[in-house]
């Protein structure tokens, strides 16, 4: 668990380590949210959003920071620790085991 406030710097350092085709899963602390980030490439980031909104962003490394902190902001309003899991290589697998893109689910 990271503190909120330390969160940026971290994952910016995590990706900069983190091999191409894996990728970091931001998650709360009930692990009901969660952002998920894919390392396309050294400069593009594949960006899945799943809580209060889905969506998927496909975005250039530097502008990770202002996105990132409009999703923490907006998933996360009332966390202070946010869980951080460096996970494998990202398939799809791993998306379709989230809601995020199984048609006519609903939250419970």
């Amino acid at each position: 668990m990271i503190d909120k406030e330390k969160i940026l710097d971290t994952v910016t350092e995590r990706l900069k380590n983190l091999p191409v085709g894996h990728y970091l899963d931001l998650r709360t602390y009930k692990r009901n949210r969660s952002v998920i980030i894919v390392k396309q490439s050294e400069n593009n980031l594949l960006i899945i959003e799943d809580g209060f909104s889905k969506e998927k962003f496909c975005i250039n490394s530097e502008k990770l920071k202002k996105l990132l902190t409009a999703l923490l902001r907006k998933e996360f309003p009332r966390s202070h620790k946010i869980r951080l899991y460096v996970m494998g290589k990202f398939t799809g697998e791993e998306a379709q085991r989230e809601r995020f893109f199984k048609k006519g689910s609903s939250r419970n």
